[in-house]
């Protein structure tokens, strides 16, 4: 069959995105709680926090550029990109558990450590999943099969989100018995070897089928020329280094937002008023019933607040995937994602609006925008396989690995500089996590960095769409003539 045509498995979509659950297990955590577990967890100062997570980062983000070069031009007889998932499973996992591990050093020592092993973590997660990546690219020819695919990976996407932010913290206190820095270490090992199983799994149940027919050899020097000249990559990287710098300065805000700006007894309120605080009794009442120990739930406000708010986004992004398809099929993915990014970015910016006791109105925001970003998010992935065939088309050579490195790179570098700006943000505003309470100062830029600035960010990102070339027509014309080149 010819590969455009090719409709996959439900087998192969569902082991396919088991690499994204593994992935995600710890992409989301850097996301969500990397800045807490520097500065709150293992006691490194917010500026220096800051500086590892944007310095280190950003220098460990441009080896995805080298790792695309490689991964395109790997033979072996899995393919180009199938095997580094073998070959990267069980180093990922390992890294992954010392970078949140937290050895009893001085501070110079931790400040050493931690920048090593999160230097170390970024390379790795490149290795991964940069021709993790690129493998949805050459599974299959047909723009939809795509979609459908994206949907996929990105339902898992929200299992290993929902686990991470509505559930790491609380089992990291509950196993560590309230020593978060022994609970984070349990529940990352746990992370690491279901990781290490999951992406074995995804080696295994996949196949490279899309092969380009292209008359010279590439070079990296043609490759690199050819991006340059590619202004849908170019600007699908800034699109990405935009979302991900939102997602990790809100992300990582959060807790905080939650813990210092959130009126306690109002938190507590809600959650009695929804039942959770006695859905919480009655599970510990079934579990000593059939003789086990108590399961120790956090007893502050904040962390359950916080868990559920999480868990409602996440709840609401994956009702979002499903409308991601179709809406995409019928619309073009630019116009729909353009549309969604807006109207999440809108309900970032509400969150400025809300007085601490107004925990109702920030719980509905939450879902809205959950539901708004969860069109999204299959569809930026989907964007860059159509960037990979749009170069394919133009240049009649396909880089597919280099061009996903727009997206790992995109990612790290908004990672890294969405993380290091929470950390700045906190350390600017005099934030000290020492302090029983906050200053006005510190608390509003706290509020800032979960309304407002991400809020900006994402609209910034809206723009640059209107110069991105590949629209519904475009989608249709290039898949019609790549069919009839390699068939």
């Amino acid at each position: 069959m010819n590969p455009s045509e090719h409709k996959l498995s439900v087998v192969e979509k569902i082991g396919y995105s088991l690499g994204d659950l593994a992935a995600n297990l710890i992409f989301q955590t850097l996301v969500t709680f990397l800045a807490f577990f520097y500065t709150d967890v293992y006691k490194i100062p917010a500026g220096t926090a800051s500086f590892i997570i944007t310095f280190f980062g950003f220098i460990g983000a441009f080896f995805n550029l080298v790792m695309g070069a490689i991964a395109d031009r790997t033979q072996t007889r899995w393919g180009k990109y199938r095997p580094w998932l073998l070959w990267t499973a069980l180093p990922f996992g390992l890294i992954s558990l010392l970078a949140f591990s937290t050895p009893d050093f001085g501070q110079t020592g931790k400040i050493a450590y931690a920048a090593i092993t999160y230097f170390l973590l970024i390379l790795i997660y490149s290795a991964n999943n940069l021709p993790y990546s690129a493998l949805s690219g050459v599974l299959t020819g047909s723009m939809k099969e795509r979609n459908s695919l994206s949907a996929y990976r990105f339902v898992a996407v929200m299992v290993a989100q929902f686990i991470i932010q509505a559930l790491l913290r609380p089992l990291a206190l509950s196993i560590g018995h309230g020593n978060e820095q022994v609970g984070f270490e349990k529940v990352m090992f746990f992370f690491a070897v279901v990781g290490v199983i999951c992406f074995i799994i995804t080696f295994l149940t996949t196949k490279e089928r899309v092969v380009a027919v292209t008359t010279e050899k590439n070079s990296v020097k043609q490759d690199i020329k050819d991006l340059s000249r590619n202004k849908p990559w170019i600007i699908m990287l800034l699109l990405t280094i935009f979302v991900f710098i939102t997602l990790a300065l809100k992300g990582g805000m959060y807790v905080y937002y939650f813990k210092y700006y959130l009126n306690p007894e109002s938190q507590a309120l809600f959650l009695d008023q929804i039942g959770f605080n006695h859905f919480i009794a009655g599970l510990n009442k079934s579990i000593t019933g059939m003789g086990l120990g108590e399961f120790e739930w956090p007893k502050e406000a904040y962390t359950s607040a916080n868990s559920l708010f999480n868990a409602a986004g996440i709840i609401f992004m994956i009702f979002g995937i499903f409308f991601s398809k179709p809406l995409a099929d019928r619309f073009g993915k630019r116009n729909i994602f353009g549309i969604f990014l807006f109207l999440s970015a809108l309900c970032l910016v509400m969150f400025k609006f809300y007085p601490p006791t107004a925990i109702g109105a920030v719980f509905i925001t939450q879902i809205l925008h959950g539901f708004f970003y969860g069109v999204t998010i299959p569809l930026l992935w989907a964007m860059i396989a159509d960037v990979a065939d749009y170069s394919e088309w133009k240049n009649k050579r396909r880089a597919t690995a280099i061009i996903f490195s727009a997206m790992i790179l995109g990612l790290k570098i908004g990672l890294s500089l969405g993380g290091g700006l929470g950390a700045f943000i906190l350390s600017t505003y005099g934030y000290d996590a020492n302090a029983p309470q906050q200053t006005a100062a510190a608390v509003n830029g706290i509020q800032m960095s979960v309304s407002v600035y991400p809020g900006l960010i994402f609209i910034v990102g809206c723009l640059l769409l209107f110069g991105y070339a590949i629209n519904k027509r475009m989608e249709v014309t290039i898949e019609a003539d790549l069919k009839a080149r390699r068939a």
